[in-house]
């Protein structure tokens, strides 16, 4: 895998777990949530889009090493 397509990759994970933390931050404001507990869900969302792909990434890396 070239060093392009790795940042592009790592890029794109980056902006869909930003998209996930936005939604989940304006979901709980609808909600009736606080500006600090929506941003502790946001939060919450993007961390567990990061842990995610990182899983993810590290079981396709065993499965093809």
């Amino acid at each position: 895998m070239t060093v392009a397509v790795a940042l592009l990759t790592t890029a794109l994970v980056i902006v869909i777990a930003l998209l996930a933390a936005a939604g989940a931050g304006k979901l709980a404001r609808l909600d009736g949530a606080t500006y600090p507990a929506a941003l502790t869900r946001a939060t919450t969302a993007f961390a567990a889009v990061i842990t995610l792909a990182a899983a993810v990434a590290g079981a396709l890396a065993a499965l093809f090493a």
